[in-house]
């Protein structure tokens, strides 16, 4: 394979078999791009991510104009686009994850149950349900977004982005992780949330302790 965004169409490819084998998408649910200044790459649209190849993944402009590859991207392009013009993002991952899609069916929006979904913004809004595809779901999706780098979107399932390819899959596994975390919890009991305060908190002993990074003893 050569052409343009080579490399980029290469993770994509293997992002989304990864996706495939974490279980967050089956068959020819979810789809995935990264992007490289003005262009981005695209899973195809009906494509089955598990055995996907760099020489399928579709590259096009920020406008939706096609550059390389024989396959026609995403029927979600408009969504992946929205979310590059808006929020300047770096790679964006859509999933039909089991928990995220259940929830999904249920809630009007995720709680803070773990100091860990503040990766995310916070609570997950779920957008409203609108035809696949459609300008209507983009944009409710891109609103549901705002101040947050995941969403839930009705009946449907999940989207997340990232600066990055990694850091957009690592957004994927995590919310799908909140998602299953709420679902347990829910069948103990009403699940505790985060006020402001607590996620505030949280958030200022991260900067004064350097939570998650590795450091020398002082001992």
């Amino acid at each position: 394979m050569s052409g343009r965004l080579e490399r980029e169409r290469e993770r994509v490819a293997a992002a989304s078999r990864r996706l495939a084998a974490d279980g967050l998408v089956t068959g020819t649910a979810g789809n995935l791009s990264a992007r490289a200044g003005d262009l981005v790459a695209v899973t195809p649209t009906g494509a089955r991510l598990e055995d996907l190849t760099a020489d399928a993944v579709a590259v096009v402009d920020l406008d939706g104009e096609q550059v390389e590859g024989e396959l026609a991207p995403s029927s979600e392009l408009g969504l992946h686009l929205g979310i590059y013009r808006r929020y300047e993002a770096g790679a964006v991952v859509h999933s039909h994850a089991r928990f995220a899609t259940a929830l999904a069916c249920v809630l009007d929006e995720l709680p803070v149950v773990h100091y860990q979904m503040l990766a995310l913004g916070g609570a997950v809004r779920v957008a409203p349900y609108h035809t696949f595809g459609t300008p209507e779901l983009a944009e409710a999706t891109l609103q549901a977004l705002e101040a947050r780098s995941a969403a839930l979107m009705a009946n449907h399932g999940a989207i997340v982005y990232g600066p990055d390819l990694d850091a957009a899959m690592e957004h994927a596994r995590l919310l799908e992780w909140a998602c299953e975390l709420y679902w347990r919890a829910s069948a103990l009991g009403t699940p505790r949330t985060l006020d402001q305060s607590e996620q505030l908190a949280f958030v200022e002993a991260v900067s004064r302790r350097g939570y998650g990074i590795t450091r020398r003893s002082d001992s």
